[in-house]
C-alpha cells in the first residue's frame, strides 16, 4: 500500500493490524498524530466532520512550511538596552543639576558654593559641581587651577585628570595643567590621591607632579600669589611658563631655538605685559619682541 493510501485508511480509522505497524512505521507519523490531537483540543461544533486527505494534506503542508524561531529574549534585551540608553540621556542632557563655571584668558573669578565654601577660578579654568546634591556629596570637578577656602563639614573631593584632593575643610590651591599637577596646602590637612601615589600635606606643604615626577616641600605663603595677579614659578619648566603667560595676557607667543623643557625659577606679574616680558627674558638670557596682533617673540639672546 502507498503513502497516500495509507494514510487515507488512518484517517477513516480503518488500518487493520499489519497495515497499523506499516503506519507507525512512517517517518512522519507522529507528526500527524500530533495534527490530530491539536485538532481535538478544540470544541467540536454539531457539524464537525473528521478531515479528509485533502484537507488533511493541506494542514500538513501548511505545517511543514518553513518557521522563522523568534528568539524573544534577545529582542527584549536590546528594548532593555536602549531604555537604559535614553535613562541615561536623559539624566545627563535633562535632569542633570551639574553647575558649570569657566574662565577665558586674562579672566579670574569666584564662585561661593553652595555650603558657602569659596573657590577662585585662575585664567582658562574650569569646575563642574552638583548643586542640587552638595549636601550629600561635596565634589568638585577641575581643569586648570583653583584656590579653595572650603568650609567645615563633610568630605570635600577636587577631582582632576591627574589626581584627586580630599579635605574636611581648609584652605588650598589645585593646578593641573597638562603633566604638571600642584597642590598646597594654606590650612589644615588634605590629602592628595594620584595613581601611583598618596600623600598628606598639612600647612606649608606643598605636593608637585610633573611627568609624574613626584616632590614635596615646604612654602611659607599665606595665598597662592596668582590671586593678587602674581605668577610664581619653582624649578617649572619653561613651557608652562610661557603657557601661564600666554592664559594671563591672551597672547601667543613665538619661541625660537629656547630649550623650553630648562627649569624655571622666578614670577612675573599679571598687569604689565613688558614686565612680565622681562621677568621671564633677563634671567633666562632671551630676547622678546612684542608683535602685532597680540603676538610676541621669543628668542635666544646673540
Amino acid at each position: 500500500m502507498n503513502h497516500k493510501d495509507l494514510i487515507q485508511k488512518w484517517l477513516s480509522d480503518e488500518l487493520n493490524e499489519k497495515e497499523s505497524n506499516a503506519f507507525n512505521a512512517l517517518e512522519n507519523a507522529n507528526f500527524y498524530k500530533k495534527i490530530i490531537d491539536d485538532a481535538l483540543l478544540f470544541k467540536a461544533s454539531n457539524n464537525s466532520e473528521m478531515p479528509t486527505y485533502e484537507n488533511f494534506k493541506s494542514k500538513i503542508n501548511t505545517d511543514k512550511s518553513p518557521v522563522k524561531k523568534i528568539n524573544w529574549l534577545k529582542p527584549m534585551l536590546k528594548i532593555a538596552s536602549v531604555l537604559v540608553l535614553f535613562v541615561g540621556v536623559y539624566f545627563v542632557f535633562f535632569s542633570n543639576d551639574l553647575i558649570e563655571v569657566e574662565t577665558t584668558v586674562v579672566e579670574k573669578t569666584t564662585v561661593i558654593l553652595p555650603d558657602n565654601s569659596r573657590v577662585v577660578l585662575n585664567a582658562l579654568s574650569d569646575i563642574k559641581y552638583d548643586e542640587t546634591n552638595w549636601n550629600n556629596k561635596r565634589e568638585i570637578l577641575l581643569s586648570g587651577e583653583a584656590y579653595f577656602d572650603v568650609a567645615k563639614g563633610s568630605k570635600f573631593n577636587v577631582i582632576t585628570s591627574i589626581g584627586t584632593v580630599t579635605v574636611l575643610g581648609t584652605e588650598f590651591n589645585v593646578k593641573e595643567r597638562g603633566e604638571i599637577f600642584e597642590v598646597t596646602c594654606f590650612e589644615g590637612t588634605v590629602r592628595v590621591q594620584t595613581s601611583n601615589s598618596t600623600k598628606i600635606l598639612k600647612v606649608g606643604d606643598k605636593f608637585s607632579s610633573i611627568k609624574k615626577e613626584i616632590k614635596t616641600k615646604r612654602h611659607s605663603k599665606p595665598s597662592p600669589a596668582w590671586i593678587e595677579n602674581t605668577s610664581q614659578f619653582d624649578r617649572i619648566p619653561v613651557y608652562e611658563v610661557i603657557a601661564e603667560l600666554e592664559r594671563q595676557y591672551g597672547i601667543d607667543i613665538e619661541s625660537n631655538k629656547i630649550n623650553t623643557t630648562q627649569l624655571f625659577t622666578g614670577a612675573f606679574i599679571h598687569n604689565n605685559l613688558e614686565s612680565a616680558l622681562m621677568s621671564i627674558s633677563e634671567p633666562l638670557g632671551l630676547n622678546y619682541e612684542i608683535l602685532k596682533q597680540n603676538k610676541v617673540r621669543l628668542d635666544i639672546s646673540e
